[in-house]
């Protein structure tokens, strides 16, 4: 059982359906209206929709209305990655169609197939088995290794991402984006942001980062507990693949974005593995040797993550959020940046 609901169009993102169909028809080889729009619940970045028709079903990922901050909400990107990754064993879906003009439905879109599976929010998987639980986990940790191990070159990638240190372009984009949506003064995250760019460590290796992994992003195969496709990959680029481990693994330390994350988690009644089990099995199918200076990663991720709530619950404010609960997160950036901080101080001692 999914825990995503299916729900009419909201009204802030109700476009032309017509227009749609008219370009899918023109577009996409053997679409057949009639053409039938749902909205999945949930995510809060780019809405995404559910394409019906007689013979098959799709899925549509747009921009959001109204104003967006710069760099964000880019959709082409996504198309891009999955597109370029459909031959590798990294597990995405198939695209169709890519369509940059919105003079069609008022924004950018990208139409897609499918995928059967059951979708969690849930980081703690509250209606599956402890071997169940176990077997997701570590194929998260997997899946996220092949992405990891994919020549970006090879595949067309090589010019996905600029040039430079990873970090020092990510901690520059999410201090601007964070300063763009703030609401209220937080100390916790003005004190990252003068920490962060003084502690860099220096980058190896130039990988695929999908930038948002995490269990509400993937499928899991209808029936058998592992990956059959991993989303949203508005956030993906090239850079180090110890972010998307870091990013993953900041749920140890808090809640996550939709629960209490796995912090105080009984591990053995679970089934879930720990933090360092998690990652020994990342670093086994990725290649890679002990970690050094491991809370970097996850001191980065926070302040990141609280970023990118902060600009969540702006949307809401603003009401061109992809979903209503956007401002059940007015204290996420605040909490987020806590721990941050409280883990920064532990690093000092």
């Amino acid at each position: 059982m999914s825990d995503v609901e299916i729900i009419a169009v909201r009204e802030a993102h109700k476009f032309d359906e017509q227009a749609l169909a008219a370009y899918l028809t023109e577009n996409v080889e053997g679409f057949a209206g009639p053409l039938t729009v749902k909205q999945f619940e949930g995510g809060q970045s780019n809405p995404t929709f559910q394409l019906l028709t007689p013979k098959q079903t799709y899925v549509m990922r747009k921009q959001p209305p109204g104003e967006l901050l710069p760099s964000a909400h880019q959709v082409d990107r996504e198309y891009r990655v999955m597109h370029a990754l459909w031959d590798t064993d990294v597990p995405v879906p198939k695209m169709y169609c890519l369509c940059e003009d919105p003079a069609v439905i008022g924004t950018k879109f990208y139409v897609m197939q499918m995928v059967e599976g059951r979708l969690f929010t849930e980081t703690r998987l509250p209606s599956l088995t402890p071997a169940e639980r176990n077997a997701i986990y570590l194929d998260l940790a997997r899946v996220m290794a092949l992405l990891h191990n994919v020549d970006p070159e090879a595949v067309g990638l090589g010019t996905f991402g600029r040039p430079g240190n990873y970090y020092e372009r990510q901690i520059g984009r999410w201090s601007k984006q964070y300063i763009a949506s703030r609401t209220e003064q937080l100390d916790d995250m003005d004190t990252l942001l003068d920490w962060l760019p003084g502690h860099i460590p220096q980058q190896t290796d130039t990988v695929i980062v999908h930038g948002d992994y995490r269990l509400g992003n993937v499928l899991i195969h209808p029936t058998e507990p592992r990956i059959v496709a991993v989303l949203d990959w508005e956030l993906s680029t090239l850079g180090d693949g110890l972010a998307d481990l870091g990013y993953l693994c900041q749920e140890y330390h808090g809640e996550s974005y939709e629960d209490e994350g796995l912090a105080g988690a009984d591990f053995a009644a679970l089934g879930i593995p720990t933090e360092e089990e998690f990652v020994a099995h990342y670093c086994k199918h990725a290649g890679r040797e002990a970690i050094d200076n491991w809370p970097f990663y996850l001191i980065y991720n926070m302040f990141r993550s609280a970023a990118i709530i902060q600009g969540v619950y702006k949307r809401g404010l603003d009401g061109n959020a992809s979903s209503a609960k956007a401002l059940e997160y007015k204290d996420h950036c605040r909490s987020r940046s806590q721990r941050a901080c409280q883990l920064l101080a532990k690093t000092r001692e």
